[in-house]
Order: C-alpha cells, then sequence, then structure tokens
C-alpha cells in the first residue's frame, strides 16, 4: 500500500469537502454535537484552510486514490496543530492515519510541538494519538452530554 501526501488546491475542494462530510457524518450521528461536527462545516471552511498563508491542507493518497485529508497550520512555525484530519470510513483500520500523522511530522523537521483535538469518547482515536507519541494535556472541553472534546501534544 503505497501512501503519500499532496497538498490540495482549490480545484481539490469539492472532492475533499464530500470525503469529510463522509468521514465525519458517522460521528455526527454519535454524537449530536452539530456545532463543532466538520461534516456540519460549508465549504467555503475547506477553501479557507487550503489557502491559511500560516497552514497547509493535504490530501491522503492511498495507491493514487484519494482517501482523506490531513490539515496542519502552525504558530510561530515551530507549534503546529493538525486539524482536521479524516479518512473515508472504508479506508479506516488500516494504518492509513497512523502513516499519514507520520508523513506531515516528516514534512515539518523544525517543529518543537504537534497538537490536536480529539472526541475522549473515540477511544481508536485517542489510542492511535498516544501510540504515535501524543499525550493528554489537561485541556478538555465538554461539547454537549454525549462527547468531551480532549486535547493531545507531542513535544519533538
Amino acid at each position: 500500500m503505497d501512501i503519500r501526501l499532496d497538498k490540495a488546491t482549490n480545484t481539490d475542494a469539492k472532492i475533499i469537502y464530500d470525503i469529510q462530510v463522509n468521514a465525519f457524518v458517522p460521528l455526527l450521528d454519535k454524537y449530536k454535537d452539530y456545532n463543532t461536527n466538520p461534516a456540519n462545516e460549508p465549504i467555503e471552511r475547506v477553501i479557507t484552510r487550503i489557502n491559511n498563508p500560516n497552514g497547509g491542507f493535504y490530501k491522503i493518497l492511498v495507491d493514487n486514490i484519494l482517501v482523506g485529508a490531513i490539515c496542519v497550520f502552525w504558530k510561530e512555525e515551530v507549534q503546529f496543530w493538525i486539524s482536521p484530519m479524516f479518512i473515508l470510513p472504508e479506508y479506516q483500520g488500516k494504518g492509513i492515519a497512523q502513516k499519514a500523522i507520520a508523513l506531515i511530522e516528516e514534512m515539518f523537521p523544525k517543529a518543537i510541538s504537534w497538537e490536536l483535538a480529539t472526541i475522549l469518547e473515540e477511544e481508536l482515536n485517542c489510542y492511535l494519538y498516544e501510540k504515535m507519541g501524543y499525550e493528554k494535556t489537561s485541556v478538555s472541553k465538554k461539547l454537549n452530554e454525549n462527547a468531551t472534546l480532549i486535547f493531545y501534544k507531542k513535544i519533538c
């Protein structure tokens, strides 16, 4: 399985948006986090991320098939934030997210830290990030009665 990241452009916005919605709808249905779930974002939010001068949106390709995306942005060029990252449901659980995180970290070797947030109740997501060296911070945010956002940080 050949996994690579390619920088997204405005022409990729529609397909990235469709994959984002497809990937996040199951979580939206499960947690009812209507105000924060990326499945509820307008396509303009994807376009904004693609054109962010302090970040980049990267397509996740598996054997030349677009299966997801990972967005990063930075503060002070050494502190990086991953959000969002998503993979089509039929490609999840195959090690693709793990490889995508490793690839994005390799792209920015000057990073001193990486941060992200995920839903605490999604144990597999938490397991993935902890496996990749991310540690839970003391910061969390209750989204609603169904979900809590938990923050992670990795010091390089």
